[in-house]
């Protein structure tokens, strides 16, 4: 199993942006050019970017086609990308402006019988269902759907059982208690989903604060890493990090990475 570093782009009205913990109130500008960042990252040696759409995961309506197929047309960087894809449409239209995958959330969660079926449609490669959680008082994590502002009416285990089931491949879980806080990844729910589906593409995401995270996802089996804050913030350098996934995949160490 390969392991990919994905650094992420938040925008929310056409800039770059992080949330604390999924809360639209609390949002941090970092006052840059979305494409001129996802140059960068390819620039220090990115192969994928994880590209989200923050004003439509809330109300619904993609509208980064334009930066979408910007990018695309590089041919630097493959890029994973969503928020609020409601229809098949969508998903055809984020396919043709240059999406290698298209990450589903709310839908996934709200329609799962319709999302199986759009999984069986365009292929397990070509999907992405993204999970955004919240664990009560006894354990459970539920997903949250509509930018975190819903509770789902079903378990995550239960959710991941039946997309198992019909060939689901990848998926990406965040902790939202963790997102944007730099606490690290919850490492505890990657293990047990990995106990739960061990056939998944597992992404982690939300807190990874420098290059002991993503050693340890690597070595705590999932199969990538979304990356944003601390990016942004100069808390874990890009190059580092994709040296990590080159120990993974080449069985090269990077130069600082104890692999």
């Amino acid at each position: 199993m390969s392991f990919i570093v994905y650094p992420a782009i938040d925008v929310r009205a056409g800039r770059v942006v992080r949330l604390h913990q999924g809360d639209y109130a609390r949002e941090t500008d970092y006052d840059q050019d979305p494409f001129v960042l996802a140059m960068a990252y390819a620039d220090a040696g990115a192969t994928w970017l994880h590209l989200v759409d923050l004003d439509a995961a809330k109300a619904g309506g993609y509208a980064l086609q334009p930066l979408l197929r910007r990018i695309a047309a590089e041919g630097r960087l493959q890029v994973q990308t969503g928020g609020g894809v409601r229809t098949e449409a969508d998903v055809i239209a984020l396919r043709e402006a240059g999406a290698s995958r298209v990450v589903i959330g709310s839908l996934a969660v709200s329609e799962p019988e319709l999302v199986s079926r759009w999984l069986q449609s365009f292929g397990s490669q070509a999907l992405t269902i993204a999970f955004d959680l919240r664990v009560d008082s006894d354990g459970r994590w539920w997903p949250a759907t509509h930018g975190w502002t819903h509770t789902a009416r079903s378990t995550l285990d239960t959710l991941v059982g039946a997309y198992v089931d019909i060939g689901l491949r990848h998926v990406l879980c965040t902790d939202i208690a963790r997102d944007g806080m730099l606490t690290g990844p919850n490492f505890g729910l990657y293990r047990w989903l990995r106990k739960l589906a061990p056939g998944l593409q597992l992404q982690a995401s939300g807190g990874a604060r420098g290059l002991e995270d993503v050693h340890t996802a690597r070595m705590a089996g999932c199969a990538g890493i979304v990356l944003g804050k601390a990016l942004l913030e100069g808390r874990l350098d890009l190059r580092q990090a994709l040296a990590e996934q080159d120990c993974e995949n080449h069985g090269r160490p990077g130069q600082d990475v104890p692999c």
